[in-house]
């Protein structure tokens, strides 16, 4: 289940983030008039309101994330003396305790700031398709993906080897501090309303596996509500022991004289090559899944080069294509040289212009992204090219929507020849238009008809499931220290309705479902044992002059390089200050291919704010763009801007739901 549906179906409580400031600074940046309109369109441009949350002002520290209880655990590492990697694990083992829409047996993708070496690191934590899991076993299942949910949707657990695997290499604390905090609250925490309702709503789905309710539904059989109440104590017994394993093997292993990187590291052994991995291998083939132990002693994490792109003299860093962050480096490539200013901030043609860029980019993704690790090589080196943005961006049509974009070649950019020809020859995005918009006249009409609603109806099922396919949630970390460590983090995988894995009480990851199993479909990302599948999860790093100048991540599946690229815009080009950019209206495309669900796009469709004037709204709609208003779009954005004028930090926590952050 994603975070979007809780945020639309419950109230949220927004707790406003602890701050020292007693006042909200604005940024001094003038309206801009809009290049298509002369009227100044205040409404819409939040540079001249107040923000709805304060801004988190921070000289030593700051920890951001998904939960008030989330950040609460990094701010105890930072007064452990720990440092930015430490608090950042501890958040993550918090925030996948307490079903962020995440658990602990999911996926982790960080970015770190090496303060000694300069650089930024790169965390691949992602697991891979287990033995058996070929297309063409899928297929015979008839699937034409990898299903959404169950324990074929599963690929091997990334959370507990990344999370372990950060703190080694670059944190400073123990295993048992950074994962006390999680093991406190797997003993018991009280569940707020947004979670326990998911929980009670999914039900039907969570009783299909053999362990699962025991833990989720503790008033299993009641004739009434089974799941637990908002504000009860929610207890996951089997998760805390597996934690204690954990914490055990490390104490044990230092106890016999290993180092503080090998007794951290002893826990990983255990957890890939030990007990807790034949549970959790028992408990998954138990449930029909595919998983051996093979699968898991042979997956590793692995410590990568980022993928970095200079946009205006700012060195945007994200990780590599198993990931979809490239795309916003590729958008980027192709404004850089565009009068963004000069257009207006969301004015019509600003608005299109985001819209015609990010469909280029999102549909070299669809094509090209998938695990380097496979055979051929993705042209990346031709992708980032500046020259491959220029090319891209002279085929924009100025004056309206293209329904068609395709993907581009980038081989020629790379000097060599494309391995997919034929495939991308036959590619087209009416090839993947909504099935059950399309059964009863041509595709075409049929599909412009279905998707002319104002506004989602989330009462449909058919809406709804789309809504929350596109937006598939996560959550986000962001932390930094005065020592100069920063981590952006955007772990995922798990969420509710999560099939548990024995008596591990992990929630195993529903990734496997963003492969394809046709190479017609995306010939990199075509599922294969061993693969890692091409996932939305994307952290970012920026640094200006050789020093961080901006950490952020956000979670919300397709949206998320989306909604990172209008706030790094609102930030350098329209010069907002970092919490007026997370909580600032934005637009979010869908014609770019689903990486959930049925694999779909809906090309032209847009979410735009409310606050959007109808002005704008009307010459969108003239552009021959299809608009699905909603209140608040830019998502849970957290962010840390470093003002190096003063030497401190400045915090951002979108008013999308309940992310928080602590500073001091």
């Amino acid at each position: 289940m994603s975070f979007p549906r809780l945020v639309r179906r419950a109230t949220i409580l927004v707790a406003p983030l602890l701050t020292g400031a007693s006042a909200l600074l604005l940024s001094p940046s003038s309206v801009l008039a809009q290049a298509d309109n002369p009227r100044p369109v205040l409404a819409a441009d939040p540079r001249r309101s107040p923000t709805q949350k304060p801004p988190l002002h921070g000289r030593h520290w700051m920890a951001i994330t998904g939960k008030p209880l989330g950040a609460t655990a990094g701010a105890m590492m930072f007064q452990k003396g720990g440092n930015a990697v430490d608090a950042a694990a501890a958040m993550l083992a918090a925030t996948c305790t307490m079903w962020d829409t995440l658990h602990c047996g999911g996926e982790t993708q960080a970015l770190i700031y090496h303060p000694k070496l300069k650089k930024v690191i790169g965390i691949n934590a992602l697991g891979v398709a287990p033995s058996g899991a070929t297309a063409e076993f899928y297929r015979s299942k008839g699937y034409a993906h990898p299903p959404e949910f169950g324990p074929l949707a599963a690929i091997t657990p990334g959370t507990p080897g990344g999370l372990m695997v950060m703190l080694a290499e670059y944190g400073t604390l123990s295993l048992a501090d950074v994962l006390g905090p999680a093991i406190r609250l797997a003993d018991g925490f009280p569940i707020e309303a947004q979670l326990a309702n998911n929980i009670e709503r999914q039900k039907a789905e969570i009783k299909k596996w053999k362990v699962s309710p025991s833990i989720m539904l503790p008033h299993l059989g009641s004739g009434g509500r089974e799941a637990p109440e908002p504000g009860e104590v929610f207890v996951q017994k089997d998760l805390a022991a597996t934690f204690r394993k954990l914490v055990a093997t490390e104490a044990a292993a230092r106890k016999a004289g290993k180092s503080r990187k090998a007794a951290i590291m002893a826990a990983y052994d255990r957890f890939y090559k030990g007990d807790i991995a034949q549970e959790l291998v028992r408990g998954m083939r138990d449930e029909g899944g595919l998983f051996t132990m093979a699968d898991l002693a042979n997956w590793r994490v692995k410590i990568e080069e980022p993928m970095c792109s200079d946009y205006k003299g700012i060195a945007v860093c994200k990780l590599q294509q198993w990931q979809q962050g490239p795309v916003m480096l590729q958008a980027l490539n192709m404004l850089e040289p565009m009068d963004l200013k000069g257009m207006g901030y969301n004015s019509p043609r600003y608005v299109h212009t985001l819209y015609q860029t990010m469909s280029m980019a999102f549909a070299d993704r669809d094509f090209y992204y998938g695990d380097p690790a496979f055979a051929p090589e993705e042209p990346m080196r031709g992708l980032l090219s500046k020259e491959y943005a220029k090319a891209r961006a002279a085929l924009i049509n100025p004056e309206r929507n293209d329904p068609d974009i395709k993907p581009g070649d980038p081989y020629p950019f790379q000097g060599g020849s494309n391995p997919f020809a034929q495939y991308l020859a036959q590619w087209s995005p009416r090839n993947f238009l909504p099935r059950d918009s399309t059964r009863q006249s041509g595709q075409q009409d049929r599909v412009v008809r279905a998707d002319t609603a104002s506004t989602w109806d989330l009462a449909s099922a058919t809406d709804s499931a789309r809504y929350d396919a596109f937006h598939g949630g996560t959550t986000s970390i962001v932390s930094a220290d005065s020592a100069g460590w920063v981590v952006s983090i955007t772990p995922s995988g798990g969420w509710v309705p999560a099939v548990i894995a024995g008596r591990t009480g992990l929630g195993l990851s529903q990734r496997g479902q963003s492969f394809v199993t046709r190479p017609e479909d995306g010939p990199y990302n075509v599922i294969e044992p061993g693969k890692r599948p091409r996932v939305t999860l994307t952290p970012t790093l920026a640094l200006k002059d050789g020093a961080p100048f901006l950490a952020f991540a956000v979670q919300g599946g397709d949206t998320q390089d989306q909604n990172l690229l209008q706030f790094f815009l609102n930030v350098v080009e329209f010069g907002m200050t970092v919490q007026q950019a997370v909580e600032a209206p934005n637009i979010n495309s869908y014609q770019m291919r689903n990486s959930f669900g049925a694999h779909e796009t809906q090309p032209g469709l847009m979410e735009i704010a409310t606050s959007m004037p109808e002005s704008t709204r009307a010459a969108l709609r003239a552009m021959g763009y299809r608009l699905r208003p909603l209140e608040r779009t830019s998502g849970p954005i957290n962010a840390i801007w470093f003002d190096r004028k003063h030497g401190t930090m400045w915090g951002g926590s979108s008013n999308h739901g309940e992310d928080y952050g602590i500073a001091w």
